[in-house]
């Protein structure tokens, strides 16, 4: 691609993300044992406590049997807890214990500096645009 051409939307967005996730895992999941999957599964239960594993799998776009694989191994770490059965249906709800909060509070730091280092190209005002153009896609 030369460099007067639109490079696509989604090429872009990949490598944003890809910068990131590689930032993030480097300087903050790996020194805290935290795989990746399992900070955003966590990252996403602070947010939607009670999910099941089937909505925290469309979520992260991977089969529900790769999720109840993190929950899983987030469970055997004391991170994550679900009922051994439920009232109705077949779905366990998920949601962090206090130590998955815990943890999931000692990366805010390091995923902020993360998130400043691959923005540096952009100003501060076009940072807090970019942060409001992707919050309105959900």
């Amino acid at each position: 691609m030369s460099d007067g051409e639109v490079k696509p939307l989604g090429y872009l967005l990949h490598r944003l993300t890809t910068a990131l996730r590689t930032d993030v895992t480097a300087t903050v999941l790996e020194p805290l044992g935290l795989p990746f999957p399992q900070y955003i599964c966590m990252r996403i239960l602070s947010l939607y406590p009670g999910s099941s594993n089937a909505e925290l799998a469309r979520d992260v776009m991977v089969s529900p049997q790769a999720m109840n694989m993190v929950v899983r191994s987030l469970q055997e770490r004391g991170l994550v807890t679900r009922p051994a059965t439920v009232a109705a249906g077949r779905s366990l709800p998920a949601e962090l214990t206090q130590e998955g909060k815990a943890l999931l509070k000692r990366t805010e730091a390091g995923i902020r500096a993360a998130e400043d280092r691959v923005l540096v190209p952009l100003n501060e005002r076009d940072q807090r645009e970019l942060r409001r153009i992707l919050a309105d896609f959900g």
